[in-house]
């Protein structure tokens, strides 16, 4: 099972990562925001991920790490 991890207080908020996401863990919060006033993407269900890494490869500031 892989774990993610985000640096919410870089995170804009853009969903790149929520589109990349093949297997659609991944959303925006509808009512966590950073202090830039951003909602930050969470993960769903974190059992169901598979690693791949899609999200953080296309997310632009590298909020994203993926532990295996």
């Amino acid at each position: 099972m892989a774990k993610l991890s985000f640096n919410k207080p870089l995170c804009k908020g853009c969903g790149l990562c929520v589109t990349a996401c093949p297997k659609k863990l991944l959303s925006l919060s509808k009512t966590e925001s950073n202090a830039n006033g951003y909602f930050v993407a969470v993960i769903e269900n974190e059992e169901a991920c598979i690693g791949c890494a899609a999200c953080a490869t296309m997310c632009p500031d590298c909020v994203i790490e993926v532990e295996r």
